[in-house]
């Protein structure tokens, strides 16, 4: 009986341990896979948020998350529309941890140029995410102090 009570605790220790090494995401991205993906996304949110917003605002309480849509009109013009957010994490009692949409800041950017190709498209739309970013990020770090 004892050793199943060992097995069973040493089994939920390393159950526990593959959770803990398993780190969250920063961001969650609702885009088109067309223009931006969600790792290239989760990068760039990294790369321009600074500490003291991330020190305000813990990924247990709030997630960042974006939205880049667009693509090609007709006559080959690139439309990208970005969008950052931060939202909410609530604890249901069922459902678990979820996110909720009712943005607490959020901030969007628009572009549309003619004559571009697939590429550089997709870096149109990563810098019109960074300067959605870039937006929301000067209003929560003002807010930081």
């Amino acid at each position: 009986m004892k050793s199943g009570l060992a097995t069973l605790a040493v089994t939920l220790m390393l159950a526990t341990n593959a959770f803990a090494a398993t780190p969250k995401p920063m961001s969650l991205d609702k885009s088109s896979s067309f223009l931006i993906d969600p790792a290239t996304a989760e990068k760039i949110w990294k790369e321009n948020t600074p500490a003291r917003v991330t020190k305000l605002y813990p990924m247990r309480k709030f997630r960042f998350v974006s939205e880049v849509t667009g693509g090609f009109t007709e006559n080959k013009t690139c439309v990208v529309s970005a969008r950052a957010m931060l939202l909410p994490v609530v604890l249901h009692p069922v459902q678990g941890t979820k996110v909720v949409y009712a943005p607490i800041k959020s901030a969007s950017a628009f572009d549309a140029q003619p004559s571009l190709d697939e590429a550089q498209c997709r870096d149109l739309a990563k810098v019109k995410l960074k300067e959605a970013i870039h937006s929301i990020m000067s209003t929560l770090a003002a807010e930081a102090g």
